[in-house]
């Protein structure tokens, strides 16, 4: 879906079709706006691990480190979790064929 790594300038950029089967990936406009729930749900999740961890590792945990932490998922790991949210999305809707050789070409 993506033709850049993970970090990298571009790294929201994505195909306009699938390289394989040429499915469009975007449906309508405005149709990843959905996936800012999965991006929301992927970051809570990730900051309470990240608080869980920092409270049983540490007696005292101070505004500082809490800072740090935040900072850290959620822009450290933005790349990711909103790649990971729109690749999430758009599986809802559409059927993952299986790798490029064993799927017919749509045109």
């Amino acid at each position: 879906m993506y033709p850049y790594p993970v970090y990298n300038v571009r790294f929201m950029e994505m195909h306009k079709k699938c390289p394989c089967c040429h499915q469009t990936f975007v449906l309508e406009p405005g149709f990843f706006l959905g996936s800012a729930f999965f991006s929301y749900f992927i970051n809570a999740v990730l900051l309470m691990v990240v608080a869980l961890t920092l409270f049983y590792t540490r007696t005292r945990i101070g505004v500082g480190w809490m800072i740090a932490a935040i900072v850290f998922v959620v822009f450290g790991l933005l790349p990711v979790t909103l790649r990971y949210s729109k690749t999430l999305w758009i599986h809802l809707f559409i059927r993952y064929e299986g790798p490029c050789g064993e799927i017919e070409k749509k045109d």
